[in-house]
């Protein structure tokens, strides 16, 4: 098993890293509580997590360098990518003590593998320009095969080149391309985009245009719409744009970039060229450079029917900020009088000017517990639910 590095065993107060201070505001009826170690070995201080009442975060995997992407099997088995280390992994808990204690190493020296998506028994992954595929990936976690290309003509730009990857209730493959920028106009349209396309990779579109960076996405268990998270651009100040939560109603949508920012924020450079009012709005403004990559709608059966549909975002927290900010799982309610709420879910990964995680993405196991990555921290975490009494 990959050890951590050195430092994360030091704890918090050691870890060095841009962050500078946090300033996060809670609302009143946020009444956190301290996580609970559950027997975890890591290292890592995972007490300074804070939580609402009846809700735990443990770590279930330690030793992942880099985890990005998640992806659950339906016989549980959990897939996680990365973004520089190249490699994908497989885990198990395979005793159902709430940690993992299998894993496979299926697939290394991969160009950013960030994505990964299991369907019908087949481990899709995301390599900048490809899509690979492992194919039988269940029967095969002792002797993974050689990953099978399934696409290879994405551009091969590595700026925002990493892919967060999921598979549509219309069986298709979802793949974003980023900007190959912080802010720009290229020709081709297939940059700052969502596109699909056939398991084996045929009959690829574009879906929607304008987005500048998505790492989430996921579709209403009610209405089937997909919703994804945004990157806003970056220098235009501290507080400026925000970035940005969407909703797709219909296809072929776009959502604004670069010509427009937060849904009526015109760019200096290119606002000109087309009004705001041209573009569909965000659902719901997040804070700017908080970084928000993955989300999950929760379906139940083990969170309370009143989180019913919620929505949880992964914010992976700015890198150039004055007062740093995200470093936290936020929940957000569509239906939430006035418009969609965005409170506190997990805080404590930023402690005053010091980072020691980044929460990534989250997905739902079976029991309807929800795994999170952190690729700073190298590890997976359970956030669990118990009735209060």
């Amino acid at each position: 098993m990959p050890l951590l590095p050195t430092f994360f065993f030091l704890g918090v107060l050691l870890v060095t890293t841009a962050c500078q201070s946090c300033g996060i505001n809670l609302p009143t009826r946020f009444k956190a509580q301290p996580a609970e170690a559950k027997g975890d070995t890591s290292g890592l201080p995972v007490s300074l997590l804070m939580t609402d009442p009846g809700f735990s975060i443990a770590v279930w995997a330690s030793g992942i360098p880099d985890a990005r992407g998640l992806s659950v099997a339906p016989d549980g088995t959990i897939f996680t990518g990365s973004r520089s280390d190249g490699r994908v992994w497989a885990l198990r808990d395979t005793d159902g003590d709430g940690q993992a204690d299998r894993r496979w190493l299926l697939a290394e020296d991969i160009s950013m593998p960030a994505g990964v998506a299991w369907h019908n028994g087949d481990l899709y992954v995301s390599a900048v320009s490809r899509i690979l595929r492992l194919p039988d990936i269940l029967r095969h976690l002792d002797d993974p095969p050689d990953p099978v290309t399934v696409y290879a003509d994405f551009p091969t730009d590595k700026h925002h080149g990493w892919k967060y990857i999921a598979f549509g209730p219309d069986g298709k493959l979802y793949v974003p391309v980023g900007a190959p920028c912080n802010n720009c106009l290229r020709d081709d349209p297939v940059y700052a985009s969502i596109t699909r396309m056939n398991p084996d990779g045929t009959g690829m579109e574009i879906v929607h245009r304008g987005i500048r960076n998505t790492v989430g996405f996921a579709w209403h268990p009610g209405t089937g719409e997909l919703w994804f998270t945004d990157n806003g651009r970056d220098w235009l100040g501290d507080d400026l744009p925000a970035c940005e939560l969407n909703r797709a109603s219909a296809d072929h949508l776009h959502f604004g970039y670069p010509y427009c920012h937060q849904g009526d924020l015109p760019d200096p450079e290119f606002g000109h060229l087309k009004p705001c009012d041209s573009f569909t709005p965000p659902v719901r403004r997040l804070g700017a450079h908080v970084a928000p990559l993955g989300m999950a709608f929760v379906r139940g059966p083990m969170f309370p029917d009143s989180m019913r549909h919620h929505i949880l975002v992964a914010e992976h927290g700015s890198w150039n900020r004055t007062v740093p900010v995200g470093y936290r799982v936020m929940r957000v309610d569509p239906l939430s009088e006035g418009g969609p709420s965005y409170v506190p879910f997990v805080t404590g990964w930023l402690q005053g000017d010091r980072c020691w995680g980044r929460p990534v993405d989250l997905e739902m196991l079976p029991d309807g517990s929800f795994l999170l990555s952190d690729d700073y921290a190298g590890c997976l975490y359970r956030i669990t639910y118990t009735p209060l009494p």
